[in-house]
């Protein structure tokens, strides 16, 4: 659609607020989009009008005036995260006929429900709907997963927004008809009555009034910003006018009865008060999901901004909200200096923080992350309850943490930190206790070779090529660590020295060629030289700078490391490691170690393959936030940021979530919107 032969449409857009929708653009891709007045009518094929909003009304007339046809948008049923005025839509449907909500009309969806399914389309239909109810998903995503108590046995009545298009006229009599009627129907049941996140939020009004409903004996009122994945599979039935409430529940396999007459109205799926359009028969519920989710909207890649199919959305849309409540809301954080505090607010996006410079005395019930285990000590002789540590994660940048480069991962952990030793981790006890299924292990595989493929280490910096010596048997590789550095303190055993370090390889193999490569962030000048550091040459044949790690691996034989992540980057190489210290990826029967501890080596009792390794160390273990979205990612698609790093240029820390998502499809879009 996006050459000369066929020419795009223009798509004049009066609306103030679809102007500013940076999603448009992906989600229109036929058209030339026309942000402007009725001044520019002359310069349009087409007019776009949203919904049925007043704006809409008057696109229409606009577009009947001029004799061109009107293009009707409104948002999908799988949307975004937050609300519309947050967040821009993910998905969005284009209807040449009418609108979904409007029954006194055909439309679009009207014509895909009845079209029968193939074999494949109702295996689709039915994963799609698994995979809403296990990713806890609907059309707005911003509440917290968070465990929602209801009086048993109950049924759910849900309240809209007046003035809603999809009301089709209902009125405060017609919500409280159903009301009614759901009390009478359920004479055993609580009657639970949802409010609107809107109304929740203050922006719009409901049709209830809430202080007679909370005097009521059989009434509960939810008045929170509940997601419905919390409330359909503890209610008997729900109560719908024409909310996608009702849609949800069919997903979720609640009966639903409707007072209105929704999109899913009239197919023979819910009780229905209406009679329904003669155009509307039985169905089965896989044909209305695979209409609804698959064949009616468009959908948006929220980390490429490119066209997408449902599942993508879906699946990001569950990690969001996994991500936003896997800890508690309320969080204080001590030892984050201060350029890693506005990377707070995106690693533990979902939970409201307060920064404390060191610890004071709080309540007992405040839960403190900290940022490394050196707060560890003293946060025992405080009160407090100490949730967890956090530290870099192994794909992390393009660039040294010393220099402030945006890191991609961190790591929190409950239990110790993975460099740590003397006791365990989260990542020890993932290895140790729980096993990877098939799936996540074809996973692992896959991102493992797509890393090597890729040449990307912890840190990706670049450098100058090295090639091992013409005749030489064995090359081994020995990097060099910061030996201040934590993962020395609470990792190394008896040899805690880099000099040391080389010298206990030398006696192993003195016929050897060893390569010692310095820490790049002592070539760099940002820490310190390890202690006679210099002397290392005595015990090598060569001392190595700026060469790119992973360029090294594939020209040496072996690498020996203390307790350095170069071991495991080795280990994704296939290249054979050798530890003199206790890393987390020593005691698994993946390398050769030297020594560790008799009490590490009870701990960590299983025999691991590779990818066991991988999925726990690069998958299970770290969480990921895009450095364009500043949402939570996948290890995937951090590989991909970081191979295009220079790409993208992101401005101050201080960059609205709208700012960055409208940069990412800015960017996406760039090459087709020159001829826009």
């Amino acid at each position: 659609m996006d050459n000369a032969a066929t020419p795009r449409r223009s798509l004049l857009i009066l609306s103030k607020g679809a102007q500013q929708i940076p999603t448009l653009c992906a989600l229109l891709p036929e058209y030339r989009l026309l942000r402007g007045t009725v001044r520019d009518i002359a310069l349009a094929d087409e007019v776009l009008a949203w919904g049925r909003k007043p704006s809409a009304l008057r696109a229409q007339a606009v577009a009947r005036e001029a004799g061109l046809p009107l293009l009707t948008v409104e948002d999908g049923f799988l949307r975004s995260e937050g609300l519309g005025v947050e967040d821009p839509p993910l998905s969005l449907i284009v209807d040449p006929l009418g609108i979904y909500y409007d029954a006194t009309a055909p439309s679009r969806l009207e014509q895909l429900i009845p079209e029968p399914l193939t074999e494949a389309q109702m295996l689709r239909a039915r994963a799609l709907r698994a995979s809403w109810c296990e990713e806890r998903v609907s059309k707005y995503n911003g509440a917290r997963i968070e465990t929602c108590v209801l009086p048993q046995p109950c049924v759910l009545v849900a309240d809209q927004t007046r003035g809603d298009a999809s009301l089709q006229g209902a009125t405060v009599a017609d919500f409280q008809r159903m009301l009614e009627a759901a009390l009478a129907r359920h004479p055993q049941c609580t009657v639970v009555v949802k409010v609107h996140p809107d109304v929740v939020a203050g922006r719009k009004q409901g049709h209830f009034d809430l202080a007679a409903l909370r005097k009521q004996p059989r009434v509960h009122l939810i008045s929170e910003n509940v997601h419905p994945a919390e409330l359909l599979p503890t209610v008997q039935a729900v109560y719908v006018m024409t909310s996608q409430l009702g849609f949800d529940a069919l997903l979720w396999g609640v009966p639903v009865h409707t007072f209105g007459m929704p999109f899913y109205a009239g197919w023979g799926l819910t009780t229905d008060a209406l009679p329904a359009p003669a155009r509307r028969h039985p169905v089965s519920l896989e044909q209305m999901l695979h209409a609804a989710l698959v064949e009616y909207p468009r959908y948006v890649d929220p980390e490429t901004g490119a066209p997408c199919q449902p599942e993508t959305v879906l699946a990001w849309l569950g990690l969001q909200r996994r991500m936003r409540s896997r800890l508690p809301k309320d969080l204080r954080m001590v030892g984050f200096s201060k350029w890693k505090q506005p990377l707070v607010l995106d690693f533990f996006n979902g939970s409201s923080i307060r920064f404390q410079g060191r610890f004071s005395r709080q309540r007992a019930s405040t839960a403190v992350i900290t940022w490394g285990c050196q707060h560890d000590t003293p946060l025992t002789k405080k009160s407090g309850k100490h949730l967890g540590r956090v530290e870099d994660g192994f794909l992390r940048s393009v660039g040294l943490g010393a220099k402030k480069t945006r890191p991609l991962s961190w790591v929190f952990d409950d239990l110790g930190i993975y460099y740590d030793a003397t006791r365990p981790s989260r990542l020890e006890h993932l290895l140790q206790n729980e096993p990877c299924g098939p799936d996540l292990l074809q996973r692992a595989a896959a991102l493992r070779e797509a890393i090597c493929a890729a040449g990307v280490t912890k840190y990706n910096l670049p450098g100058t090529s090295w090639k091992r010596p013409a005749g030489v048997e064995k090359v081994i590789l020995v990097p060099g660590q910061v030996e201040s550095d934590a993962s020395i303190r609470y990792g190394a055993h008896r040899i805690r020295r880099n000099l040391d370090l080389l010298k206990a390889v030398r006696e192993r193999h003195p016929l050897a060629w060893l390569l010692y490569k310095p820490h790049p962030e002592v070539l760099a000048g940002t820490r310190e030289a390890g202690e006679h550091e210099e002397r290392t040459s005595d015990w090598c044949n060569q001392v190595v700078g700026d060469v790119p790690f992973h360029e090294l691996l594939s020209e040496v034989d072996e690498v020996h490391v203390l307790t350095s992540q170069s071991g495991f980057e080795a280990l994704l190489r296939g290249v054979p490691v050798t530890t003199y210290g206790q890393p987390f990826y020593a005691g698994w029967g993946l390398t050769r170690d030297q020594d560790m501890s008799p009490e590490v080596l009870a701990r960590r009792t299983r025999r691991l393959t590779l990818d066991e390794l991988v999925a726990a160390t690069l998958i299970r273990y770290p969480t990921y936030v895009s450095r364009i979205t500043r949402k939570f990612t996948t290890p995937e698609r951090t590989l991909v940021e970081i191979q295009n790093w220079d790409e993208v240029r992101t401005q101050g820390r201080t960059t609205t979530w709208r700012e960055m998502i409208q940069r990412l499809f800015l960017t996406a879009l760039k090459p087709r919107m020159r001829n826009s």
